[in-house]
This record gives C-alpha cells, sequence and structure tokens, in this order.
C-alpha cells in the first residue's frame, strides 16, 4: 500500500469534479479525500499503485462535462493517512491561484424537468445540477462553495439537502442547486413602478408573462445571473434600433440574436 497527494490544476472547481473523484475512488475501493482549495483540487489517497494508476487514468478519461484538466501532478504523501473510507472534506482556504468555469447553458436533464408537470422544479427558471447553471457570475471568492456564492442566502430545503449529499444524484454537491421551495424567485414589475394584474395576460406565471410581452413588440429588461438584459422579438428589428439610439454607449453596443438550433438560423437568414 502507498500512500499519494495527487494536485489536479484546470477548471475543476463547480463543475461536479470532486463528486466524481468520490464516485471513482469508491468504486476501486480507495481511500482518502478530496477538497477544493486555492489553486484547485487536492486529493489524498490511500491504495496499491495499480489501484492508484488506475484511479488517475479514469479521472483523465471521465471527466465532467465542464470540467478542464490542465494538468495533474503526483508526489509521494508523507505522514498517515487515517481514513477508513473515501470522504469529501471541508475546502481549504489558502492563495488563491485556479480557474472557475462560465456560467453553462441549461443541460437537456433540467429542461425536462422544467417543462414536466410532475417534476419539483416545474416552470422553475433556476433549475441547475453539476451539468449546468451558473457559476463565475454568482462566485464570490475561491473555493467554489456555496457559502462563497450569491446563493449564501437560500438555505437548501430538506429535499434539495438530500439530492445534494446523494452520490447517485446529477445533484450530488451542485453548490447552486435550488427549488420553488428554497431558491430565488422570479418576479415582474412594469417600468412605470406599478404592478402587472392577473387579467392584463393569460398566463400561468411571471415567466409566462414575459413570453407574452415579448410577443406583443415589447422590450423586457431581464435581470439575470450575469446582469442585466434587455430583450426584444428580433421579428420587430424597428426596436434593436431604439435600444441602440437610447444606449449611451451605442457605439460599443453590440447585439445578440437568440437562435435554438442551426436550422432556425438558416430559416431566419431566409
Amino acid at each position: 500500500m502507498i500512500t499519494e497527494e495527487i494536485r489536479v490544476d484546470g477548471v475543476v472547481q463547480g463543475v461536479g469534479f470532486r463528486p466524481n473523484v468520490y464516485r471513482i475512488a469508491k468504486a476501486l475501493g480507495l481511500k482518502g479525500e478530496v477538497y477544493n482549495d486555492g489553486k484547485g483540487v487536492l486529493i489524498k489517497i490511500l491504495g496499491t499503485e495499480d489501484k492508484i494508476t488506475e484511479f488517475v487514468r479514469q479521472l483523465q478519461q471521465e471527466c465532467p462535462p465542464l470540467a478542464k484538466i490542465n494538468e495533474i501532478t503526483r508526489t509521494q504523501y508523507i505522514g498517515e493517512l487515517n481514513f477508513d473510507d473515501f470522504v469529501i472534506s471541508n475546502s481549504i482556504h489558502n492563495v488563491i491561484n485556479t480557474q472557475i468555469a462560465a456560467d453553462a447553458a441549461t443541460c437537456p436533464q433540467c429542461q425536462a424537468e422544467i417543462f414536466d408537470p410532475y417534476s419539483r422544479w416545474f416552470r422553475y427558471p433556476f433549475t441547475n445540477c453539476t451539468h449546468c447553471g451558473p457559476r463565475l457570475s454568482i462566485i464570490r471568492s475561491i473555493p467554489y462553495d456555496r457559502t462563497n456564492t450569491s446563493m449564501a442566502e437560500f438555505a437548501m430545503c430538506p429535499t434539495c439537502d438530500r439530492d445534494y449529499k446523494d452520490v447517485t444524484n446529477r445533484r450530488f454537491h451542485a453548490q447552486p442547486t435550488a427549488c420553488h421551495v428554497c431558491g430565488p424567485k422570479a418576479w415582474l414589475e412594469r417600468a412605470d413602478g406599478k404592478p402587472f394584474t392577473v387579467p392584463m395576460f393569460s398566463m400561468l406565471d411571471e415567466i409566462d408573462a414575459v413570453c407574452t410581452l415579448l410577443q406583443k413588440g415589447e422590450i423586457v429588461a431581464i435581470k439575470s445571473i450575469g446582469g442585466i438584459n434587455l430583450a426584444y422579438d428580433a421579428f420587430y428589428p424597428i426596436y434593436g434600433k431604439h435600444i441602440i439610439k437610447c444606449s449611451k454607449n451605442a457605439q460599443k453596443l453590440n447585439l445578440s440574436i437568440v437562435i435554438i438550433s442551426l436550422l432556425q438560423f438558416s430559416l431566419a437568414g431566409t
């Protein structure tokens, strides 16, 4: 039996990397710990040389979708590892020198839950998991833990907490995980400060009302995870010109068109 310290550098925080390390180590019967620190991810591990080599191989080949490994450094661990199992330990706060993943588009699994009437996340706009959702835009400091993000003020409900601790769950150690019960809420306000009334729209909720406004040709300011976006229906180009005209930074303003697919793009181009 040997003990090693394995340093993993790259985009390895906030991307489900520690849970992946945990699963691989458990499957190989290895003992030790993994935790985030200011430099990335550090693993202290006990096992046979063959098992540890296989462990590193699987880490490289089974990297989570949002993760990117730049370098893996293996060194002999000096000291004793007193672990009866493999665990995810609390993060260590030290000198910051690591990378954080950018925000990621909602994954297909989360999209399916958002549109499933029987799902806990039905029509919940902030649905996310270890494979998608906010990262860079919500972080306040390293290491990437919920307490160091804008989600710190939202305590997980018992059900989300159970998902967070379940190694078989897609949200295992997903720091921003939330639902209707415990997460942030979306709301809609008029530019003049007056409240919207339900009879104004045929809608299920505020999100549906925004869709109705866009379909009517209105400009909607959406305060999102990464700032404020001005949205309008691209089939009303006059509003794009109006936004540029009213902007103080008109010369620097770029307008982006949201396209669902390349097919839609080709159809729009015609």
